[in-house]
């Protein structure tokens, strides 16, 4: 609601719609990154630029109506600690969030540009990359899960033993699990340079 700085009213104000920039995405992946170029390569014949086109206009479809509304609580709740009481603490999200990340785990928007073998389309990282700005820009609190999870995926796709991939990843690509980032320390902070724990 509103508030008082320098003796003046303030009053809240709510934006409740959201337009997913699909004009200015369509133009830099075909005109900046080259998609065509991108699908033209072997590795990528079976996903033709229709395909794509079609894909991210159901995801900014998808975030305007199921994820933009969620961000409002994003900003005035955001996510709460809470302490154990003998248990273990816990964070909690707003309501709202539940069922939008559902949902998104049931879109498989998220395996877009995996790996097959584990459940992904195997799309070009380009159309991961639209789909991260599509979330992001309709609720960046909650698309940083999806995001902190790409970066799991990728480093069990890297570096996991067989046994590791096939037990994380087919979940993962679906954001049924999710993955984190741990770097912060009491003297860095989040600056990753300054961190001295080493693994």
């Amino acid at each position: 609601p509103g508030g008082v700085i320098l003796d003046r009213p303030v009053r809240s104000v709510v934006m409740s719609d959201y337009t997913p920039p699909i004009n200015d995405i369509r133009f830099v992946m075909n005109h900046v990154a080259d998609l065509g170029g991108i699908l033209a390569t072997e590795r990528f014949s079976h996903v033709d630029g229709d395909s794509v086109d079609a894909v991210i206009e159901e995801v900014g479809r998808f975030m305007a109506e199921e994820v933009a509304p969620t961000n409002v609580d994003g900003d005035r709740i955001g996510s709460q600690w809470h302490a154990g009481d003998g248990g273990p603490a816990s964070v909690v999200t707003p309501d709202s969030f539940k069922p939008a990340y559902d949902k998104w785990v049931a879109s498989g928007f998220g395996a877009m540009p995996f790996d097959a073998e584990y459940g992904g389309a195997d799309f070009p990282w380009i159309t991961a990359i639209a789909v991260q700005a599509l979330f992001t820009t309709s609720n960046m609190s909650l698309s940083l899960c999806p995001l902190l999870t790409q970066g799991a995926i990728d480093a069990i796709h890297a570096h996991g033993s067989d046994e590791q991939k096939n037990a994380y990843l087919p979940k993962m690509l679906t954001g049924e699990w999710s993955g984190t980032m741990n770097l912060t320390e009491p003297q860095a902070g989040s600056d990753v340079g300054a961190v001295t724990t080493k693994a």
